[in-house]
């Protein structure tokens, strides 16, 4: 079995960065796929970035690309999101995930197993 704790959700400005982390523990994290999804209210749970077992591949949504940032610790089975230029629409509950993931599904919510329980990230105007 495979637990996650995301951390750094908070209040912030338009325009603030902020940096969450996840950490995991369990068997063979450091050889699953780690990503970040984010729901808003009434909304679906979206795809924003992932990282393949090594970090040496990394996958944005659209809507993220150049403002944020996927990284990984394996050494501390850690995963990061740094997000620069927040915007009021990136106001969401932020959840990592894992599992051993292929190419081509690391985008897809229905292709990881493990969860953690959500971090609140809220952007005023």
């Amino acid at each position: 079995q495979v637990q996650l704790v995301e951390s750094g959700g908070g209040l912030v400005q338009a325009g603030d960065s902020l940096r969450l982390s996840c950490a995991a523990s369990g068997r063979t994290c450091s050889s699953y796929t780690m990503g970040w999804f984010r729901q808003a209210p009434g909304k679906e749970r979206d795809f924003v970035a992932a990282i393949t077992w090594n970090g040496g591949t990394t996958y944005y949504a659209a809507s993220v690309k150049g403002r944020f940032t996927i990284s990984r610790d394996n050494s501390k089975n850690t995963v990061y999101l740094e997000m620069d230029s927040l915007k009021p629409e990136d106001t969401a509950v932020y959840y990592c995930a894992t599992d051993q993931v292929i190419t081509g599904r690391t985008s897809t919510r229905h292709a990881y197993r493990f969860w953690g329980q959500g971090t609140q990230v809220t952007v005023s105007s």
